[in-house]
């Protein structure tokens, strides 16, 4: 097996293996043509941003509106031009990446352009959010291009772990540069399955010492679950898999290779999973033939103790190897689960005991004086954006790219995504808030989070989402009844 990332694993190889989607940030701020200057500047300051985009009747985005716009306007003209609308002084045409394209694509750009600001925009060239010269010379000078470096290159577990024990740190410092929670999360699960590929390539290696030989057919591994949504945050524990292009008879190689991979993982500070969704179990380890079996028993057969392997599996994303194998098992996923109704009614099933955490008065209902976020609300968000994604054979796997395709293809309104995306992001920026705050002071990290540390505004905000979401769940059980 070959790394899929090994031809870009050189002193910069940050850039190559991140998304401009992963690091931007968001909310983007906007205003319309005619706001004047000082409207702009009160935004910039509330926000504390140093530009917003000026977007047309439609959303798009016309021009920018920077610091140096309005100071250079009140240089020139004095007070008189802070009254000034904004499509007389905004810089146009305005300077845009995709989201999706890598990370060293913006920092050319904005190189090669000398600007310092890129709008990002989504499929549909719509505005989505904004990168900035600063934020990316943190991410290249900084600690996730050393971690991204440390883990392509580390020698056993001990070096794995110390990069682990960073990313606490790490995701504060993001956080304090004004990276977007997601983005955040994104970076977070990105060294986990970097360490996954890398703690793979290390039990080839010795495989390979030890007599074993190379992997006797192509292969690749799978991080599952939150890892391969992108949405892990700290201390996660090991979702993997492999799928390899041979017969039962290459199975000891791959079970020796799995446990391998398990082993270096713990020792590097990713605990085991409590479930045993590992590539050390025979279930998690199948070539591309058996894993469709298993899935055409599993929409066949629809039993409810498969709901969770069922929930962590789809989420699913290459790291090592040959992912022309994983597209194989997407396709036929894909392609079959849309198909069939008892299996998407048990897909949403971790949706349907969702219950709000609030009492009479609406007040937080907890437990300690914590409610658990993921429980609440995390889970039932992403599972129900899962479901809806499954149907409508969309193969993104992060909740925000579902919720955008859902959108663009017109089974979900626009709307409605908007506020569902701006909802995922809010619950885990405060899960991100509480853990970091647990990891200051020692305790414990969960998914429990304290109220208490909201101000009001995020108080009712949160209230709301939990409102939205079970709202969410009741459209979700519409569109499957209407199958």
């Amino acid at each position: 097996m070959k790394l899929d990332t090994e031809s870009l694993e050189r002193i910069d190889s940050f850039p190559y293996r991140h998304r401009v989607g992963e690091v931007m940030s968001r909310p983007l701020a906007t205003a319309a043509p005619q706001a004047s200057l000082v409207d702009a500047s009160r935004v910039m300051v509330s926000a504390s941003i140093s530009s917003l985009v000026v977007v047309d009747p439609n959303g798009r985005a016309i021009g920018i509106i920077t610091e140096r716009d309005v100071l250079r306007a009140a240089a020139q003209t004095g007070s008189i031009g802070l009254h000034m609308p904004l499509s007389a002084v905004m810089s146009q045409p305005v300077m845009t990446v995709h989201e999706d394209a890598p990370l060293f694509v913006a920092m050319g750009r904005l190189e090669r352009l000398k600007i310092r600001h890129l709008v990002v925009i989504d499929r549909a060239g719509m505005p989505v959010g904004m990168v900035t010269a600063r934020v990316l010379l943190k991410l290249r000078a900084g600690q996730a291009l050393a971690l991204g470096d440390e883990i392509a290159h580390a020698a056993d577990a001990s070096q794995l772990a110390q990069v682990q024990a960073r990313v606490p740190a790490l995701a504060k410092a993001l956080l304090g540069e004004g990276v977007s929670p997601l983005g955040v999360a994104n970076i977070t699960s990105t060294v986990l399955r970097d360490m996954t590929a890398r703690a793979a390539e290390l039990a080839e290696r010795s495989m390979v010492d030890d007599g074993w030989g190379p992997a006797p057919v192509p292969a690749c591994i799978l991080v599952l679950g939150s890892g391969g949504r992108g949405e892990s945050l700290f201390h996660p524990d090991q979702d993997n898999a492999i799928v390899h292009g041979g017969a039962e008879e290459h199975d000891p190689w791959f079970a020796e290779a799995g446990k391998r991979i398990a082993t270096t993982l713990e020792a590097a500070g990713v605990p085991l999973c409590k479930g045993g969704v590992m590539a050390m179990n025979p279930p998690w380890r199948r070539s591309v033939e058996s894993w469709k079996t298993e899935i055409d028993r599993w929409v066949r057969e629809a039993r409810g103790e498969d709901v969770l392997n069922i929930d962590i599996f789809v989420d699913f994303r290459p790291v090592y190897g040959d992912p022309t194998l994983a597209d194989q098992v997407r396709a036929h996923l894909t392609e079959k689960a849309a198909r069939s109704k008892p299996f998407l009614h048990m897909l949403a099933g971790s949706t349907a005991d969702m219950r709000v955490p609030l009492g009479l008065f609406g007040n937080f209902i907890t437990q300690g004086g914590r409610l658990d976020i993921k429980k609440a609300g995390l889970l039932p968000l992403v599972s129900a954006v899962r479901v809806l994604a499954v149907k409508h054979r969309i193969d993104a796997t992060a909740t925000r790219d579902r919720l955008d395709r859902l959108a663009e293809s017109g089974h979900l309104p626009k709307g409605e995504a908007h506020l569902l995306a701006e909802l995922h992001e809010l619950l885990v920026e405060i899960l991100i808030r509480q853990q970091i705050a647990d990891q200051d002071e020692g305790v414990p990290l969960s998914n429990r989070i304290d109220p208490n540390r909201l101000d009001r505004l995020e108080k009712q905000k949160l209230k709301a989402g939990f409102k939205q979401i079970q709202a969410l769940t009741t459209v979700l059980e519409t569109a499957l009844n209407s199958m």
